[in-house]
């Protein structure tokens, strides 16, 4: 299990070419040797790849636009393709979310040939988790477990971010559990209380079970894991090293 620095963390600090150079040196000082490509400003794919090869860094997964994904397909998989990424990420449906059963349905009437094709290149469509999923649209059936239903686990996988599992009232462990065909990278982000309101904060500076969230993780063959956290209270290197020197203190990802 390989663990990652989910970039959308520093999107500030992705917005040219020599930004990213610099920010990706930064993260491999820090220790992470691989990362989730996320709110990047325009950059060369090929220029990317020159760079993670210099820094000896490896792209786990990325976080695609849908617009990018449902109409330049070809040049979303040829670019993964590129970076030995074998994961095209989705953040958000969109506007589909807000349209309940049938908002879901329309989102997997236009996504899953895309995810068909993406599946016949050799590569995988995930699909990453906010809150809002895990509320009920079909009888007893939340979003995520719809979206279960009515996809193979083969070619629409999960990108699990467990702080959102835990916000939508649902159990991490059990999450893995219960979709664990569905799971090769995950988000871990850990949840405090802040001036009265639930905020993101560093691995294990929060109220999260993450021994418990680690271990399932291990267990049951998960193959990336990607820090992420949108919200931090200074510098968001610090907030990346504090998770990661977080999870080393407790023999984690060694």
């Amino acid at each position: 299990m390989k663990l990652a620095a989910q970039l959308y963390t520093i999107r500030k600090y992705t917005k040219t070419p020599e930004d990213i150079k610099a920010s990706l040196k930064k993260i491999k000082e820090i220790g992470y040797n691989s990362v989730q490509v996320s709110a990047f400003g325009p950059i060369e794919p090929s220029l990317l790849k020159e760079y993670l090869l210099e820094l000896e860094m490896e792209v786990c997964v990325t976080h695609t636009p849908l617009d990018r994904i449902l109409h330049d397909t070809d040049s979303v998989i040829a670019e993964h393709k590129l970076w030995n990424c074998n994961y095209i990420g989705l953040g958000h449906m969109g506007h589909y979310l807000s349209g309940g059963k049938e908002g879901y349905d329309e989102f997997l009437k236009d996504i899953m040939p895309v995810a068909e094709k993406i599946y016949d290149s050799g590569l995988k469509f995930l699909y990453h988790n906010h809150k809002d999923e895990f509320a009920k649209i079909d009888g007893n059936l939340n979003g995520m477990a719809y979206l279960a239903e009515k996809t193979d686990p083969k070619k629409f996988g999960f990108l699990a971010d467990f702080y959102w599992v835990q916000a939508g009232g649902a159990s991490p462990v059990k999450f893995i559990e219960e979709y664990l065909e569905r799971l090769d990278v995950v988000h871990f982000k850990d949840m405090t209380i802040a001036d009265n309101q639930i905020t993101m904060c560093e691995i294990f500076n929060g109220n999260m079970d993450y021994e418990a969230i680690y271990n399932a993780c291990l267990k049951h063959g998960i193959k990336h894991v990607a820090v992420e956290q949108d919200v931090c209270p200074a510098d968001p290197f610090d907030s990346l090293k504090i998770s990661f020197d977080n999870l080393k203190k407790r023999n984690m990802f060694i």
